[in-house]
């Protein structure tokens, strides 16, 4: 595949000492290939801190460098959306903000989908620098993607990564306010790679990954792709069913057979009283979810609101 534009994609938050950095590191990198145009889009998300002036300074400098500001914090995921629809190269990278991700290795990522071998590749860390929660969340995720999207269990996946526009294309035909940027990914393609690499450290500041945001990109990727979890909700109500059952029919045989013996026990009882209850609620919370989803979308509630944008203006001419 002959490159010819390279849209570099960058939700912002929390990033206002990083960015400035990031961007300058994109720039030095693609000037090894001066004949390579390339584009900035980075997406302040409703930043608490100043990084909305560091994005201005960096617009009015570069008309390469694109900013959208979004009205409200909508999660990474749409902030990634809101880009994906404004871009105009022909691969598509994602990176984070804080400068973690090796962005002098990137033409290894690049090369397999310069050769065609590939559709989307992704960095690789054998040594990931994260914390221990992290680490468990990630691994969390992997298995809920393996099981749920058919993610290969040797494919990691990691927030540096490169695709062809036609994958990006296909994942902003989804409108739902809750996307999983993966499960889009590995919906639309089986052509995914790793591209092995070192993961450095953050150049400031800490992560803002809290249990919050965790188990919200794990629900998002739960609930968002598959309709697996509805299928799980049934086998369970069965088994507890067919529980339920046999203990019902042991219980009538053990009176035949001795009729003199009661069983005492209410502390069972309650017991499963509330095992079961609780199976059911967690099974009407999940259909609730669906339900939520789909009452979402029915009243199009929008994946995010741009409040302002930078160096957009031209496209939209251009469009026009």
């Amino acid at each position: 595949m002959q490159i010819e534009k390279i849209s570099f994609v960058i939700p912002c938050y929390g990033s206002e000492h990083t960015i400035e950095a990031v961007v300058e590191e994109i720039k030095e990198t693609m000037g090894r290939r001066p004949g390579l145009a390339f584009e900035v889009i980075a997406v302040n998300d409703q930043s608490p801190d100043e990084v909305q002036m560091v994005l201005e300074k960096l617009a009015a400098g570069d008309r390469r460098i694109k900013v959208i500001t979004l009205a409200k914090n909508s999660g990474k995921a749409n902030a990634q959306m809101a880009a994906f629809r404004h871009l105009k190269g022909d691969v598509v990278v994602c990176l984070d903000d804080d400068g973690q991700c090796p962005m002098g290795q990137l033409w290894d990522l690049l090369a397999p989908i310069e050769k065609g071998s590939a559709d989307s590749a992704v960095a690789r860390y054998p040594k990931k620098k994260e914390s221990a929660f992290k680490r468990f969340g990630s691994k969390v995720n992997a298995r809920t993607d393996e099981w749920l999207l058919g993610k290969p269990q040797e494919l990691q996946i990691s927030n540096f990564s490169a695709h062809r526009r036609f994958v990006i294309d296909e994942a902003v035909r989804s409108e739902t306010a809750y996307p999983y940027f993966w499960g889009l990914v590995l919906r639309s393609t089986s052509h995914v790679v790793n591209v092995e690499m070192e993961e450095r450290e953050r150049l400031a500041g800490r992560g803002h990954f809290n249990f919050r945001r965790s188990f919200a990109m794990w629900l998002d990727g739960f609930t968002a792709c598959s309709i697996k979890p509805l299928r799980l909700a049934d086998i369970l109500g069965l088994l507890c069913a067919a529980g339920g059952f046999g203990f019902g029919i042991y219980a009538i045989i053990r009176k035949l057979v001795d009729p003199a013996r009661i069983d005492a026990g209410y502390s069972s009882i309650i017991a499963s009283i509330f095992f079961v209850g609780g199976v059911l609620m967690i099974l009407l919370g999940l259909v609730g979810e669906y339900v939520g989803r789909i009452y979402m979308g029915i009243n199009k509630v929008p994946q995010y609101v741009i409040r302002e944008s930078w160096n957009l203006e031209e496209e939209y001419e251009r469009e026009e």
